[in-house]
């Protein structure tokens, strides 16, 4: 999953605890390797999310307000024209040493970051990266209370 540095740098100042997106898989949880988009552009972490929340716009905006007030509003818009969304409960994050692009590709010979999120599955070769990152010991490791 790509991510913006100042949505990273919230959830470790426990005022993000939940990822909002028009479109994702439904009923189980699902595991993020995170690459901060650049100027870092670098893969550094891995969110374990819980089952996400689908619902109509304005209740996936009213668990946005509820985490950061004003953020309702944006969520809101994001979700513009659709009949549902995702609220996707963020519950643990394990940050580590990481790799740069340069180390991604030189370790799977070319690399495209990802726009928003790609299924690893169906990348061999990326999966295989992601999963000897992981087994690093993490530098710092955070876990989400939700109410």
């Amino acid at each position: 999953m790509a991510l913006h540095e100042q949505h990273y740098k919230l959830m470790w100042q426990g005022l993000k605890k939940h990822e909002f997106r028009r479109r994702y898989m439904e009923g189980r949880p699902t595991r993020w390797f995170v690459y901060l988009t650049a100027p870092l552009a670098r893969l550094t972490a891995v969110i374990d999310l819980g089952p996400p929340v689908v619902d109509v716009p304005d209740r996936i905006a009213a668990i946005a307000e509820q985490a950061q007030a004003g953020n309702g509003a944006r969520v809101l818009e994001y979700l513009k024209g659709l009949d549902r969304g995702f609220a996707i409960p963020i519950l643990r994050v394990s940050e580590y040493p990481g790799l740069s692009i340069e180390d991604l590709r030189n370790e799977l010979g070319s690399f495209q970051p990802p726009q928003a999120y790609i299924r690893l599955r169906r990348h061999e070769h990326l999966l295989a990266v992601c999963e000897k990152f992981a087994a690093e010991t993490p530098t710092r490791q955070l876990s989400v209370r939700h109410r």
